[in-house]
């Protein structure tokens, strides 16, 4: 019995061992098999909606997963290594709309994505070049503010021949006109002087110094993409000059489908615009090309004897080429501007008696260049250059100014990471050299500056709900030295509505003579910089700001915040020496601290927004504290606009201006402003109307802005409109 049990056992244990070997193997393979499925691919080709072309360098970001990667010459890009489960992919490429969609995996197909071309102010997937890292706008730690879209086509429409409009509209800017005659302005961010505010274009400084009086009544916007507005010290970025902040003027780039257009613009007060832009893609190969004449009467509303808009003749010529290749981008572009601008009496411009007048002759060109080399689907190298020849030629009565700016900027930049960790690093050399020609026997004002920096930025985003872009920069300027300028800023997604960026820097300008003061003399009896005894006018800044979003349905509401504080350390001022003046840097420091508040509600077809800034600006020069000139408090800014996309649009604005402590210590009063702007379209063309300063406001109506003898008149300082109320209207054609 007990021999049978053992051989009724015996069969057992191979049984049992074939049973354990049998688990294991199943064990092994569903391991195997469960790792596999969490090692899926996902593949994505990305098109443009237009034109069906692939996008290389687009970006495909799984933001949960912390993983990205950039789409090849064919626009395909593959993530491999993704677990199973639905996650969040974003697609996004610089001038398009990013697109998020929701994905399952394993997925086995490759996924079509066909992004549209970013538009309108509102869309907040609009990607921002200025901070560097191409991101959408919502995504970017730098708070950066875009114009763009419906607001530049309403600028068109309004003053088609010069960008002033566009940026005064904006909260916290403001143009600072510095010329009773010739209508010459620079731009005020924060209330600060315009020589601390950085403009550039497509990321090249290309505007200060000597052409900074100019600027910005010679820039079109007919060929803008869109603007980022950086506020506060940005001098991190792209160098000396950006204390108060930044202006970034993004042009248009050929895209496949052809954009043809034309405008025509004539004005109640004598002026006649007439501009076209081209851009169209050839498979590798991209052309844009920009033109204008502008030109205005001289005209003076308030019978004064003197031009609040001079009489002037502009011509401009902007063509760029582009070349798409497998791995290298180049684009290449010259801009010419020649421009007559006579401002002064009246009587002497219509009819050449003697009497008082500003004469500004001026000649720019420009040449553009940018490569850019993708190393792999993480790095790529970018090269940038540019010339800038500005030739100036100012005449008054028994004085003439005659100068001329050569500056260039190069770069060489390396970029690197993927969406959640992110590195910039570069050199670049910048030069700006003034030649003076003497007409007189004042002692000439040249300067030669060379600077070289090399900078540093990371940008990086642990998760989804913070990101954090740090950066250092180091620059050396003979004969000024050197300086270090550390920046960084945070952004905080607290929830899909609610989201705060805060930030700091450190900022420097270069000591020149080219300031508004200045510019409002046309640089008579201004001694030049003693460089033994200048120094670099350095600051520090920062800010924070909240962005609370919502929308129900058809209704979108936003509230936008910021708080800000800027301080310039021993500032240039100009000072008497006996009968000239000449800049030095005082004992103390300058500051503009405030908040700037935006509300915007949509509704449909209706857009409602408000803007409203309040500052306070000083000077602390030797124990005391003085009102900074030029500093409404208070300015306030309503803008309805019901718009028909394509059919119909209607723009209602009015702005508040509160009273402004001017140089010689008095006061000037506060005032309101409105406009209306009326444009109906059809399929290839529209036609508008537009009314500025409707209720017929002139700082001449509340008294003279000159003192002494009409031949030799001294201008008081300018807050107010002088030219009063002015109605445009034109045609635009699309083809």
């Amino acid at each position: 019995m007990y021999h049978f049990v053992n051989l009724s056992v015996q069969p057992v244990k191979p049984r049992k061992h074939f049973f354990q070997l049998k688990f294991s193997a199943v064990f092994f393979f569903s391991l195997l098999s469960l790792f596999s499925h969490a090692q899926n691919t996902l593949s994505v080709r990305v098109k443009s909606e237009a034109g069906k072309q692939p996008l290389p360098g687009a970006s495909v970001t799984v933001s949960p997963l912390n993983k990205g990667t950039s789409t090849d010459s064919t626009g395909l890009a593959v993530l491999t290594g993704l677990p199973d489960g639905a996650f969040q992919v974003e697609i996004s490429f610089v001038g398009y709309s990013a697109v998020q969609k929701r994905l399952t995996l394993p997925v086995t197909k490759i996924i079509e994505v066909e992004l549209e071309e970013a538009e309108g102010e509102d869309n907040p997937n609009i990607i921002v070049t200025a901070t560097r890292t191409d991101r959408s706008i919502r995504n970017t730690p730098t708070r950066v503010e875009v114009i763009a879209g419906g607001e530049i086509s309403e600028n068109v429409s309004m003053r088609p021949g010069e960008i002033k409009m566009l940026l005064n509209e904006t909260t916290g800017l403001i143009t600072q006109q510095t010329s009773a005659v010739s209508n010459t302005a620079n731009l005020r961010i924060q209330e600060l002087e315009g020589r601390y505010t950085q403009v550039l274009r497509d990321g090249f400084p290309l505007y200060s110094g000597l052409s900074e009086g100019l600027s910005l009544v010679q820039i079109a916007p007919l060929d803008l993409k869109q603007v980022e507005i950086i506020k506060g010290s940005s001098s991190t970025l792209f160098g000396g000059g950006a204390i108060a902040g930044l202006i970034n003027l993004v042009s248009k780039t050929p895209t496949e489908k052809r954009d043809l257009s034309f405008l025509a613009n004539a004005t109640s007060a004598g002026g006649f615009d007439l501009s076209g832009f081209y851009g169209q893609r050839f498979k590798n190969i991209g052309v844009t090309v920009f033109g204008s004449r502008n030109s205005g009467k001289a005209y003076d509303p308030s019978s004064t004897g003197f031009t609040a808009i001079p009489k002037f003749e502009r011509y401009t010529i902007t063509p760029r080429l582009f070349y798409y290749g497998n791995k290298t981008n180049l684009n290449a572009g010259v801009n010419f501007i020649t421009e007559e601008r006579l401002g002064g009496n009246m009587d002497y411009i219509k009819n050449n008696n003697a009497g008082y007048f500003e004469k500004n002759n001026s000649v720019r060109f420009t040449t553009q260049v940018g490569i850019t080399h993708q190393i792999n689907t993480h790095v790529s190298l970018n090269f940038k250059n540019s010339y800038n020849h500005f030739g100036r030629l100012t005449t008054i009565p028994s004085y003439q100014f005659d100068g001329l700016q050569q500056s260039s900027f190069s770069e060489l930049s390396i970029n690197a990471g993927e969406n959640n960790l992110q590195w910039v690093g570069g050199v670049n050399l910048y030069t700006d050299k003034f030649s003076e020609v003497l007409h007189s026997n004042h002692p000439l004002r040249n300067y030669n500056y060379n600077t070289v920096g090399s900078f540093v930025q990371n940008t990086w985003s642990p998760t989804d709900k913070f990101s954090l872009e740090s950066g250092l920069r180091g620059d050396y300027t003979s004969p000024y030295g050197f300086v270090l300028l550390p920046r960084v800023s945070a952004l905080f997604r607290f929830s899909n509505r609610f989201t705060s960026r805060i930030g700091g820097g450190l900022g420097y300008k270069l000591p020149t003579i080219f300031t508004e003061e200045s510019e409002e003399r046309q640089f008579q009896n201004i001694l030049p910089i003693d460089q033994n005894s200048a120094q670099y006018e350095k600051s520090i800044g920062a800010n924070v700001d909240f962005t609370y979003s919502t929308s129900l349905d058809e209704l979108k509401l936003s509230i936008n915040p910021l708080f800000f504080y800027t301080r310039i350390n021993h500032p240039l001022v100009l000072s008497s020496q006996g009968m000239q003046k000449a800049f030095v840097n005082v004992d103390g420091y300058t500051d503009s601290k405030g908040m700037d508040l935006s509300f915007r509600l949509t509704l449909d077809d209706i857009k409602f927004y408000t803007g409203y800034s309040y500052t306070i600006a000083q000077n602390h020069f030797g124990g005391q504290t003085a009102t900074y000139p030029l500093a409404p408090k208070h300015k306030l800014h309503f803008d309805l606009v019901y718009e028909v996309d394509g059919s119909l649009r209607i723009a209602l604005e009015t702005y508040y201006t509160s009273q402004q402590q001017l140089a010689d210590g008095s006061t000037g009063r506060s005032y309101w402003l409105t406009g209306a702007l009326i444009e109906k379209s059809w399929k290839h063309f529209s036609l508008f109307i537009n009314g500025e300063d409707l209720n017929n406001v002139k700082q001449t109506d509340w008294g003279a802005i000159y003192s002494g003898p009409i031949t030799i008149p001294r201008f008081k300082d300018l807050y107010a409109p002088l030219e009063g109320r002015i109605i445009n209207g034109g045609v635009k054609i699309k083809l």
